[in-house]
């Protein structure tokens, strides 16, 4: 597995874990819809995470919480490219665009944007050509379903091996596609399409996807899963969120992406401390 990925020009060596930073600029994303739609907020909350120590800025204009109603690719268009422009005039961080859609990941790249974020895993029409003619890397997520259905009791044979036999199929299809490995990023999906034991197994045997030999994106911040099993709202979940990022962490997580980065940069400090002494 490659420790280094090049972000269109930028850098970034994954033989230690990094924060991706959230940045909705969404009105109904499940945690801070709303707040950053503005481009100069969602400039400075760019400029916050940041400061707070991620190495990438995630920026997503269509909500991906359950229950959510699909964007146009027009008005999403309009969400996230002048923000990516901001942005980068800015600051020298790494962009994401969390999208499925061919039309943004190629607009965000052209702006931009050093990564490719789909929690649909490059699965819409054209999105394998148009994925590798931009040439950057690409994090393939497992969702069950869409935003829309995916909790509607989500079912599987064996939770672990599904998402990684999916994972397999989607890696073999970005090869075919011309994608290399070497651009490729896994994500296990917690939330999309999972029960809270699904979530917990597949948290449990997070390490067992190192198998892949791709680096390992884990979204777990505020999540449902969380208010499930500590019965705390959103606003509640700060320390769930850290344990979970740990836990993922420990079990050979590259990237965590976190709403919290100061807090869950010093999570994983921590971690990459206790795992490097003698």
């Amino acid at each position: 597995m490659t420790s280094l990925i090049d972000c269109a020009g930028k850098l970034l060596d994954l033989s230690q874990a990094h924060i991706m930073g959230v940045l909705n600029v969404t009105p109904d994303s499940f945690s801070d819809g709303g707040r950053y739609s503005v481009v100069d907020a969602a400039v400075a909350r760019a400029r916050e995470l940041v400061a707070q120590g991620a190495s990438i800025v995630d920026v997503g204009g269509e909500s991906t919480r359950p229950g959510a109603t699909a964007v146009a690719v027009d008005a999403e268009l309009e969400r996230v490219i002048p923000v990516i422009e901001a942005v980068v005039a800015e600051l020298p961080v790494i962009i994401s665009v969390d999208t499925s859609k061919p039309a943004v990941m190629s607009a965000a790249v052209a702006a931009g944007a050093g990564m490719i974020n789909d929690v649909r895993a490059l699965q819409a029409t054209d999105a394998l050509a148009v994925a590798a003619r931009c040439a950057v890397p690409v994090c393939l997520m497992h969702m069950l379903g869409d935003p829309r259905s995916m909790q509607q009791q989500p079912h599987y044979d064996d939770v672990v091996n599904d998402v990684k036999d999916f994972l397999k199929r989607r890696i073999a299809a970005c090869e075919q596609a011309g994608i290399p490995r070497q651009r490729l990023l896994i994500d296990p999906g917690f939330g999309f399409g999972k029960s809270l034991t699904h979530n917990l197994s597949l948290m449990r045997h997070l390490h067992e996807f190192s198998a892949l030999g791709l680096p390992m994106l884990v979204g777990v911040s505020r999540k449902s899963m969380i208010g499930a099993v500590l019965d705390v709202p959103v606003e509640g979940r700060l320390y769930g969120s850290i344990a979970l990022a740990t836990l993922a962490a420990w079990q050979g997580a590259a990237i965590i992406r976190a709403h919290d980065v100061a807090a869950t940069r010093h999570a994983l400090q921590m971690c990459a401390a206790v795992r490097g002494a003698p």
